[in-house]
């Protein structure tokens, strides 16, 4: 081939090899231009073992208190990202028959049943057969006929219900006792008229009422029992072969009795049977299908994606475990002392409590004869569940020694977010930008905002200030501290000192930096304050 075919035939190799190499450019800048996250994840790889590490300090505690309680007999577990890791029990499920508690035995777990009502709720919203601002009444006509408070009250509606919000008095003690209600009985107390304490929509006041009331439009809307409606298509689904509804479907032999302390000796309660008012209190549980349970709600986090399976939508799953009607505002001190601030709310079917230290989702049990509590830390993936046959088994105050212990390892920490790739491109171009200005690339990167809050002569002003008086020659040191997949923090390892920097991405695509704070850090200070509370 002569010199000109040569040229000629590379000439058109180029010609074809230039399309892929800028496509592939293109598709590289465009992936590192993206804003989608990879999901929040643990940081230790040795977290499951420094968690292990307190059981035994939390089987201590758990005895201690079954002993001191007087409780006669109790099961507990610990859920770590969706798995029993731990279980334990002590004392008798049968006093009489002396027959001890195994991690089999059957107890009622009273208003804990609230979440499966709920999530009961949540199904049939999904599937379009109502929604949440359903007035209760289209679901439930014995109510149609209500008499409100004022003449400006809402009417009921399902959402009202399942945040405790409905205005209905709070009932505990009265509640308790209508498990053996028929559904003829309850549709004549609802048409007989319900008192309110509050307007619908005002405040935040317990109802059993309200949820037997939610059993009652998951029949309605489903077509079926709420019992059979339950099994079908959330405990049998999860595996939950030992759930149900009536003590007297449980074996002889697995059944834990109730009991109360009176008179210097254990009473044993009756046990009630179910009716109309289970969906409020009704179920009966073991140690390990409770925990498939809490397995369950701590699956939803964190929000990703991939398959979804379950029952129910893992989106629903975290909607019910998200504060929906605030009811108030604590101080409360631990076993060290240490005061801090606890703000509460409902979900639906579910307690939410933040602190300064972490957020948990929880919800106890009461009845008379047995006492229940299950806990869990959405952010950190670890749960508790605790069953006890001793009226109104009082376990808050032990569940909270308990994650002591845990957080005493070192080991229960919030999954960490992870940066978008965009975030992590804008956090090298402002490093550039920080090390040596240069106004095309400031201008790259600056959303429409950033240059109009504080112009761009000041704000190189300021920044070479802070380099120069940081010795000048910075470099990115560790990993950047997100907050989310939008906004972060790094340092800038100076020659003389570090400095702190702080981006937050505007809602365009590409993301760019609507804020960015440059300031001063000592060598030793970390990205981020300790949570401390106070």
């Amino acid at each position: 081939m002569t010199s000109a075919g040569v040229g000629l035939r590379a000439g058109l190799l180029a010609l074809l090899v230039l399309p892929i190499a800028t496509g592939r450019a293109a598709a590289q800048e465009a992936l590192s231009l993206s804003s989608l996250a990879p999901p929040a994840r643990f940081a230790d790889p040795a977290r499951a073992a420094k968690l292990a590490a307190a059981f035994p300090a939390i089987d201590r505690a758990m005895r201690d208190f079954a002993e001191r309680s007087r409780v006669p007999g109790m099961a507990y577990g610990i859920v770590v990202d969706g798995r029993l890791v731990h279980v334990g029990t002590a004392g008798l499920r049968d006093v009489a028959a002396a027959a001890p508690v195994d991690t089999a035995s059957v107890f009622r777990i009273a208003s804990m049943t609230k979440s499966f009502t709920a999530a009961a709720i949540l199904q049939l919203r999904d599937a379009g057969a109502l929604a949440l601002d359903d007035p209760v009444e289209r679901h439930v006509p014995e109510l149609r006929g209500l008499r409100y408070p004022t003449s400006d009250a809402p009417r009921i509606t399902i959402r009202h219900l399942l945040t405790h919000a409905e205005g209905f008095p709070e009932d505990n003690p009265w509640g308790d006792q209508q498990l053996a209600a028929t559904e003829a009985e309850m549709s004549a107390m609802m048409r007989g008229g319900i008192p309110f304490s509050t307007s619908p929509g005002t405040a935040w006041e317990y109802s059993n009422f309200g949820f037997a009331i939610l059993g009652r439009v998951v029949a309605n809307v489903s077509g079926m029992p709420y019992a059979r409606y339950l099994e079908e298509r959330l405990l049998r689904p999860l595996g939950m072969r030992v759930t149900t509804l009536e003590a007297r479907s449980v074996p002889a032999g697995r059944l834990a009795r109730g009991y109360r302390w009176q008179d210097g000796g254990w009473l044993e309660e009756p046990q009630l049977p179910d009716g109309a008012f289970g969906p409020m209190g009704g179920m009966l549980t073991s140690v390990a299908d409770l925990a498939r349970w809490v397995g369950f709600m701590l699956d939803a986090w964190p929000a990703r994606d991939g398959p979804d399976e379950g029952p129910l939508a893992r989106a629903s799953r975290r909607e019910m475990q998200q504060l929906a009607r605030y009811y108030g505002t604590s101080a409360t001190s631990d076993s060290s002392g240490r005061v801090q601030l606890v703000v509460g709310g409902y979900g639906y079917g579910l307690n939410v409590r933040e602190t300064c230290l972490h957020r948990y989702v929880s919800h106890g049990g009461g009845l008379p004869g047995f006492g229940s509590q299950m806990r869990w830390l959405p952010e950190h993936g670890v749960g508790l569940v605790a069953l006890g046959n001793l009226t109104y088994t009082g376990l808050v105050g032990t569940f909270d020694r308990a994650l002591a212990l845990l957080a005493a390892t070192g080991g229960l920490a919030a999954r960490e977010p992870q940066p978008a790739p965009v975030l992590r491109t804008r956090q090298d171009q402002v490093t550039r930008l920080v090390a040596r200005w240069d106004d095309r690339l400031a201008d790259s990167l600056a959303a429409m905002n950033l240059f109009r809050d504080e112009a761009a002569d000041r704000r190189r002003a300021s920044i070479e200030r802070l380099r120069d008086a940081a010795g000048g020659s910075c470099r990115s040191e560790g990993a950047m501290v997100a907050d989310n997949a939008l906004r972060g923090v790094w340092r800038l390892r100076c020659r003389t000192a570090d400095l702190r920097v702080a981006i937050t991405l505007a809602p365009t695509e590409p993301a760019q930096v609507q804020h960015l704070a440059v300031t001063p850090i000592r060598r030793d200070e970390p990205l981020a304050a300790p949570t401390t509370c106070r």
